[in-house]
């Protein structure tokens, strides 16, 4: 693919990894394996309050295809097929979750080295149609997304963003909710390797003249450490502890502490995931 703006979906996605990856209030553990034939299995277990869910997930990459099909104990079968370069500069994605036949949905992404397509159609008979488009470089983009309910005749949302991409550091501004939302961001890396960083991001909501404001940041112990943390003004602190055990095996702790709720229990979740 082309080494131009990339798609809308990652305008401000730095900042929102950073302020949600990882954090988690759950039980969950997970263990992979890998074949020679190119096959991966992935089998997850998550325990929330007293609710107990799994699935087994498998990946098989070919050449340019990349099929991957997952089974939850609610029975429910999700399967996504990716193909690049089907036209060139082009990918394909294709999915569909059964029994929910109407589940399906077809997307064609474009990439070009100053502007980068992306539309999404619904595979039923009253679908919902999702574009965007993102133009510039890599440094500097802008872009919007828009979605479209062929029944009723209506846009499902509208979306418009900005973003400035350095080595050290990444700046967005995104208008959302049908222009009744603002989020700027702004994050700083403090190492080659990104995994030292601070981030802020500030949510302005029009209809309820309501401020959000969250800071945060990650910090590297050392080659396999990772300390996160991050507060909003609604008195929300949490933090996030992520270990390598072993070789791609990596254990993460978690926490939340609501300060200003009724209930000021704290949620803890701890993730194992294991790797070969």
């Amino acid at each position: 693919m082309s080494k131009g703006p990339g798609l809308f979906t990652e305008i401000g996605k730095k900042a929102k990894d950073l302020l949600t990856k990882d954090y988690n209030s759950d039980q969950k553990f997970s263990i992979s394996t890998y074949s020679d034939a190119g096959v991966a299995l992935t089998s997850t277990a998550v325990k929330k309050g007293g609710l107990s869910t799994g699935d087994v997930a498998a990946l098989y990459k070919y050449k340019n295809t990349v099929f991957d099909v997952k089974v939850d104990t609610d029975s429910n079968v999700s399967t996504i097929l990716t193909i690049t370069e089907v036209l060139p500069s082009t990918k394909a994605i294709a999915s569909f979750k059964l029994p929910n036949y109407n589940s399906g949905k077809l997307e064609v992404q474009y990439f070009h080295d100053h502007v980068t397509l992306a539309t999404a159609v619904a595979l039923n008979q009253s679908p919902l149609v999702d574009f965007s488009a993102t133009f510039g470089t890599p440094s500097v983009a802008f872009g919007a997304e828009a979605g479209y309910d062929t029944t009723s005749g209506n846009f499902t949302k509208y979306t418009a963003g900005v973003s400035m991409t350095k080595p050290d550091s990444s700046a967005s501004i995104l208008l959302g909710d049908k222009g009744d939302s603002l989020k700027a961001s702004y994050v700083h890396y403090f190492d080659k390797s990104k995994r030292t960083a601070a981030v802020g991001e500030v949510t302005r909501r029009f209809s309820s003249n309501e401020n959000t404001f969250t800071v945060g940041g990650s910090y590297a112990v050392d080659h396999l450490t990772v300390v996160k943390a991050k507060l909003n003004d609604h008195g929300k602190i949490a933090a996030t502890l992520q270990h390598e055990v072993i070789p791609k095996s990596l254990m993460t702790v978690s926490g939340e502490i609501d300060t200003r709720g009724l209930e000021k229990n704290p949620k803890f979740g701890l993730a194992i995931a294991l790797k070969p």
